[in-house]
């Protein structure tokens, strides 16, 4: 579970960057990124080992592979933190595009996939992938406002369209779940896996669309410091759905 997170954080911030507006934000906010980007593949290759081990027969990728990539993560998000600093722009986009290819491969390689039809494989990747980008969307868009914050006086445009990524991200969350909702043979209604099912999508999908709304709305006022507010709860809406998510995933096999 540390490890699925991990990475897809890692993976979520990381596309968020690629897709981002990146000539209006000064470099020490990516510096940062590439530093969180550094602690999440840390974590990721220190529990990579016991993580893949419990899947090891269904998963793609040994947990030595991924351990190798998630340590090969940590030493680019290194080297993209100095090139960042030292002003190197296009240096420091290139091993964002990096760290999420490699942290993808990482994340989709210790799914446990192994046996399954090829459209049920190509639904858990773009289950993961889109899990990812929810939650990554959300944590970079809060750390933006929050930048904006000591740099006041940096354009709304990217912090903006990272609100509208997060919409999106939300909307294509929400499609996969109901899609992987309705393969599932018998769903229950009652009890605590109705319960558990309503908070996950009152969460993790309600949550983020209304609030990332309300963000717009109030950018409009340029009032950075309550959009950074609004967001810091869409991040822990967006935790509480996807955490939610996995648990039903893990004891009940709905591919949600």
């Amino acid at each position: 579970m540390i490890l699925q997170f991990a990475l897809r954080l890692l993976v979520g911030l990381s596309l968020t960057w690629c897709l981002m507006p990146r000539a209006a934000v000064t470099v020490g906010f990516f510096r940062i990124q590439m530093l969180v980007a550094l602690g999440l593949s840390v974590l990721g290759a220190m529990t990579a080992s016991a993580a893949v081990a419990a899947d090891a027969a269904a998963a793609s990728l040994s947990a030595g592979a991924v351990q190798g990539i998630c340590v090969s993560v940590a030493v680019i998000a290194f080297v993209g933190s100095v090139l960042w600093m030292l002003g190197h722009r296009r240096a420091g986009a290139v091993c964002g595009l990096v760290i999420a290819v490699l942290s993808g491969i990482a994340l989709l390689g210790s799914v446990p996939v192994s046996g399954a039809s090829l459209p049920a494989r190509a639904f858990a990747a773009a289950s993961e992938i889109g899990s990812g980008w929810l939650v990554g969307g959300a944590v970079c868009a809060m750390l933006l406002g929050h930048w904006h914050l000591t740099a006041t006086s940096m354009s709304l445009v990217p912090l903006t369209r990272l609100t509208y990524l997060l919409l999106a991200a939300a909307a294509a969350r929400g499609l996969l779940a109901g899609v992987g909702l309705l393969t599932v043979d018998e769903v229950s209604w009652s009890g605590v896996p109705a319960i558990w099912l309503a908070l996950r999508w009152a969460a993790g999908i309600v949550g983020p669309l209304v609030l990332g709304a309300m963000v717009l709305r109030i950018l409009k006022y340029r009032n950075t410091q309550s959009a950074t507010g609004v967001l810091f709860a869409a991040v822990i809406l967006a935790f509480i759905g996807e955490t939610t998510a996995a648990l039903l995933c893990r004891e009940f096999q709905w591919p949600l």
